[in-house]
Order: C-alpha cells, then sequence, then structure tokens
C-alpha cells in the first residue's frame, strides 16, 4: 500500500506540474502575479518609504501574536536603516490606533484580519523594538479573536511579500 501511494505521488508530481504548463491561461496567471508583485514592490517603496530591494521584510507568527522585521541588506546602508526603524516605530503607533492605511496602499485592499484588529485595538499591544540591522513591530494580544486576526493578517504578508516565513509559526 504505501509503495502504492508513494508511485502515484511520484508519478501524479510531474503529471501535476505539466497540466499547469499546458494550461492555456498559465502564461497569463504567472504574468499575473509578477505584476501583482510587482505593484507591491512599487506601493511599497512609497508608502514605506524605503527601498524594498534594499531590505529584507519577515512576518514571524508567535504564541502570543507575532512580529513584522525589516533589516537592511547592507549593515554600512545608514540612510536605509534610519528610514527602517522610522517607519517600524511609525507602524506601531498607527496600528495601536487601529490604522491599517499603510498595509492597504501597499497592497491595494484591506489585508485580512485587519478590520478585527481594528475593532480590538485595545486588547492587542504593538512595540517598536530596534535590531542592530533595522527593527520590529511586536505583537501581542491574549485575546483569542484578536490573535486569530493578527494570524492572518502576518500570514497574508507572508504570501504578498514572498518572505518563506513559516506560516505556522514554527
Amino acid at each position: 500500500m504505501k509503495i502504492a501511494l508513494a508511485l502515484l505521488l511520484l508519478c501524479g508530481l510531474p503529471l501535476a506540474a505539466q497540466d499547469m504548463q499546458s494550461c492555456p491561461m498559465h502564461k497569463d496567471h504567472k504574468k499575473e502575479a509578477s505584476q501583482h508583485s510587482s505593484a507591491v514592490e512599487r506601493n511599497g517603496e512609497h508608502a514605506m518609504g524605503f527601498a524594498q530591494d534594499k531590505t529584507t521584510h519577515h512576518f514571524r507568527l508567535a504564541p502570543d501574536g507575532g512580529a513584522i522585521e525589516v533589516t537592511v541588506n547592507d549593515e554600512k546602508d545608514s540612510a536605509s536603516l534610519e528610514a527602517v526603524r522610522g517607519h517600524l516605530k511609525h507602524i506601531a503607533m498607527m496600528f495601536s490606533n487601529g490604522d491599517f492605511s499603510i498595509p492597504m496602499l501597499v497592497h491595494d485592499q484591506t489585508p485580512p484580519g485587519a478590520a478585527v484588529m481594528k475593532e480590538k485595538r485595545a486588547q492587542i499591544a504593538y512595540g517598536y523594538e530596534a535590531m542592530p540591522d533595522g527593527g520590529r513591530v511586536r505583537i501581542k494580544t491574549a485575546d483569542p479573536e484578536a490573535l486569530a486576526a493578527v494570524r492572518e493578517f502576518l500570514r497574508f504578508q507572508i504570501e504578498e511579500h514572498h518572505t518563506h516565513d513559516a506560516p505556522d509559526g514554527k
């Protein structure tokens, strides 16, 4: 049984890849995804105030919430470092006030979880923390509904920014 399942999986994966390649809309889907990623990057540079290609974003899930981290790619890039830290301090303040306009601007949509995070802002703590090469906004809550919203928001960011961070927090 296990051997049959293994063969099915090994043989089925290449067929699934071929099916995607033979899809008449495959090129259009890839083009749309690429255009969306480019728009997120352009919008991000405008909204965040620093070049996206000079920084690295991470979105971490934690048992009590998570974190938004941005680091500079070149430790000697003091202008980007200053811009990252200023942006993250601003984000912590805005999110604390229930203002999620910057993520809406970057992604051209309201990120999942943002509405509940706004509604539950009194149950969520946002704190800025400096890092040697950037900074982070630490998000903490003990409220189960707020926690679910924070995780939904961070998972969306992981996907949109293609960070490959663990969507389960591990």
